[in-house]
């Protein structure tokens, strides 16, 4: 079997990627500068501006599987365009908004059009099985990237343009993603459900009385609930320690470097010598440290940049290894759900630290809003010491075309003889038998000897 990607899996992967990107750095890119443009908005409370930051996770959050599922039905690209049209109307109405209730509702649709799930779907039909956690690994860093770049960017655009003109290029960038949507992706020649990549409805039940996939789905929750909480307050601060708002990107640019180059040797240390569960709550330590720190000492420069360095450090780590950690947990063929599950934890979880944060500095000011993430962390971390030491297990994929209920049987069991191969689960209307296998010792030549090539 052909181990390499074609060209045109390739050129799917990257402009899916692209055009995940565009969207996700248009959401983020206001994080570094909405908490000081707001001040100028008339009505505006620390509250309203909260929830200005996070409302687009709670719409997100509710319409991503939807989307996802109306995709199956009418067809990947229709209901991407249609998801990034609402997202270029929510740009404009915030673009043009007057007062703080304008650029409320303008995020709220930003986060309507949520096509995520759609994009996953359309990269799973253009991808083979074998290349699918390849493909869907660079969407995964398109967002990452997506955010860093926001980051700095965000400070430097209002700079010059203002946050009424970011909105307006968020708007504009929208609009190539459709140009990339038609000139760049190819159509699939054929369309259809994906338990990989989609969520699947009757196993929603499952999914969420996982007491194991439930710790992971707290987890993304808490760090995106203080994540967003932070960026409420982070902005007013770097401006009250004596850095103007044009300036702040010489705070962010360095430390996402430094924090990425430390997270690296993290994650190969936890996924190579199998330390994943002791590194992955030493880092929820540290946000308790961090958390902790800025509680304390948040009035300096010096420790801002310390404590964002440290949050971020944790930060990265934990966003990468958290749904990784899904996809090994959840079974072989329920992993479109449980990560689905978990995606619109995910976003719940910036909404919630968008209003919560935002209420807790009216109300209680920033050293309550730090304490809320201290213990945030603090509950988190107690759960995460309760998970089970995670299977080093990966997911995989081998198409076996047409098959009966009873060649099925016998096939997982003769699977589940295949060196490395742990579980096995075939699914005859799918046509594809869903591994949990052992990379190190996995027989790949002879998995290939049942796999069948895909229709084209």
């Amino acid at each position: 079997m052909n181990q390499a990607m074609t060209a045109s899996e390739r050129r799917a992967t990257m402009a899916i990627g692209s055009i995940m990107s565009l969207r996700m750095l248009g959401l983020f890119m206001i994080l570094p500068v909405f908490a000081l443009y707001a001040q100028q908005l008339p009505g505006v409370t620390p509250t309203l501006v909260g929830l200005a930051i996070g409302i687009y996770g709670l719409t997100q959050g509710l319409f991503q599987i939807p989307f996802g599922m109306l995709s199956d039905r009418f067809g990947r690209k229709p209901v991407i365009t249609m998801g990034l049209l609402i997202f270029v109307v929510g740009s404009v109405v915030a673009a043009v908004a007057t007062d703080i209730h304008g650029v409320i509702v303008g995020r709220a649709l930003q986060g309507s059009g949520a096509i995520s799930a759609a994009l996953m779907a359309l990269t799973a039909d253009l991808t083979r099985e074998e290349h699918r956690t390849k493909a869907m690994a660079v969407l995964g860093m398109s967002i990452g990237g997506a955010f860093l770049l926001a980051l700095i960017s965000g400070p430097i655009l209002s700079h010059w343009i203002g946050v009424p003109g970011t909105f307006w290029l968020i708007a504009v960038l929208a609009l190539l993603a459709i140009g990339i949507l038609y000139l760049w992706v190819p159509t699939p020649v054929h369309s259809r459900h994906h338990r990989d990549a989609e969520p699947v409805p009757a196993q929603f039940m499952r999914a969420l009385q996982d007491t194991q996939l439930l710790r992971l789905n707290f987890g993304i929750f808490s760090l995106h609930t203080q994540l967003t909480a932070i960026f409420v307050v982070m902005p007013l601060l770097l401006r009250d320690a004596g850095l103007v708002q044009s300036q702040h990107w010489l705070v962010y640019l360095p430390v996402m470097i430094v924090a990425i180059v430390a997270m690296v040797p993290l994650i190969i240390l936890a996924e190579k010598r199998r330390l994943m569960k002791p590194i992955f709550s030493a880092a929820i330590g540290l946000l308790v440290v961090t958390q902790l720190g800025l509680w304390e000492f948040h009035q300096g420069l010096l420790a801002l940049v310390t404590g964002l360095l440290l949050f971020f450090i944790a930060f990265l780590f934990l966003e990468s290894s958290l749904p990784s950690l899904v996809s090994k947990t959840a079974p072989p063929d329920s992993k479109g759900t449980a990560l689905g599950v978990y995606a619109t934890t995910q976003f719940l979880g910036a909404f919630a630290g968008g209003l919560g944060g935002g209420w807790l500095h009216q109300h209680y000011g920033v050293s309550a809003l730090f304490a809320a993430c201290l213990l945030v962390n603090l509950l988190w971390l107690s759960v995460a010491l309760t998970m089970r030491k995670p299977s080093y297990l990966s997911n995989y994929l081998l198409n076996i075309g047409p098959i009966t209920a009873p060649q099925a049987k016998l096939l997982c069991q003769e699977l589940l003889q295949v060196p490395g191969v742990a579980e096995a689960i075939v699914i005859c209307e799918d046509g594809v038998a869903y591994l949990k296998v052992d990379h190190k010792y996995l027989d790949l030549s002879a998995l290939d000897q049942y796999a069948v090539a895909p229709e084209n």
